[in-house]
């Protein structure tokens, strides 16, 4: 199974305060990403084929995924700005990898919706113009359309298509089909599915955003086999626990202090569902 990047190690505490305590500037109101990650004493990741991030609002999980698509400088479909002292952090930060392929990519939640947003924009563009070709088979265009040269050829030609077809035929042959002939949840998996090739480092910054449970446990099994039987590795930030569940992944819980590796059913997130489901037990076997 790949392993493009075996580890990454992170700006030490002696780091952090040396350089913060260098700055003579004042108008920024903080550090990001500076004073991030003493406090939660991670120092340094060792990666597996799959590797995971949990953790709440906040806990830096997204931050992580950040730098390591910056230090590995993969390929992204969305503007990024780290804010004013990323790439001073970042020099302070190292990675153990081998080449990085060119084909790697960071998939975030904002490249899902502008995907989902790209496609609607479309279809309303399509959908305009199929209530114009209704209007013109309906004879608005071509009524009392006559052939007065060789000039209005084409035109003629048009309208006896026009008169030969029923409507749909006319306008399913003008008209290209919705782009878009699935759920917004379909379509998100569609990107996914699109953009997850053979051979690559993949980071995923909550994939479960947008994704039915079902549609979910679809994206794990294609991630599951992608690593497994495709040359892929992933890293992923994520609270779902049907992603948490990937066999074989290593999941670093950041909501504790120290960071530290978890089970995935030890994890806050999937034992609150444990909990829930068992209270409920009763109700399921009824």
């Amino acid at each position: 199974m790949a392993l493009y990047i075996k580890s990454f190690e992170f700006a030490s505490p002696l780091n952090e305060a040396d350089f913060i305590a260098n700055q003579l500037r004042t108008c920024y109101s903080g550090y990001y990403p500076f004073r991030i990650f003493p406090e939660k004493e991670l120092k340094k990741i060792e990666f597996s084929p799959i590797t995971i991030f949990y953790g709440g609002n906040g806990s830096g999980k997204s931050t992580v995924l950040n730098l390591i698509a910056e230090s590995a400088k993969i390929t992204r479909h969305s503007p990024f700005s780290g804010g004013a002292f990323f790439g001073d952090y970042l020099k302070f930060c190292k990675k153990q990898s081998s080449k990085i392929p060119e084909n790697s990519q960071i998939l975030t939640s904002d490249d899902v919706f502008d995907y989902l947003i790209n496609i609607r924009c479309l279809n309303n563009g399509i959908d305009k113009r199929r209530l114009e070709l209704f209007d013109e088979f309906t004879g608005k265009k071509y009524s009392g359309f006559r052939l007065k040269s060789m000039n209005d050829y084409d035109e003629f030609k048009e309208v006896c298509d026009a008169k030969r077809n029923s409507q749909s035929q006319f306008v399913k042959k003008r008209l290209m089909k919705n782009v878009d002939m699935f759920s917004n949840g379909e379509s998100a998996l569609k990107f996914f599915a699109d953009r997850i090739t053979s051979d690559a480092l993949y980071l995923l910054d909550e994939p479960e955003n947008s994704l039915s449970l079902p549609l979910q446990f679809e994206l794990k099994k294609y991630i599951t086999d992608s690593a497994r039987f495709f040359g892929c590795q992933f890293i992923i930030a994520s609270h779902s626990p049907i992603f948490l569940s990937i066999p074989g992944a290593k999941i670093y819980d950041l909501d504790s202090k120290p960071v530290s590796e978890k089970n995935w059913t030890e994890l806050p997130n999937v034992r609150l569902y444990f909990d829930f489901f068992m209270e409920h037990k009763s109700e399921f076997e009824e």
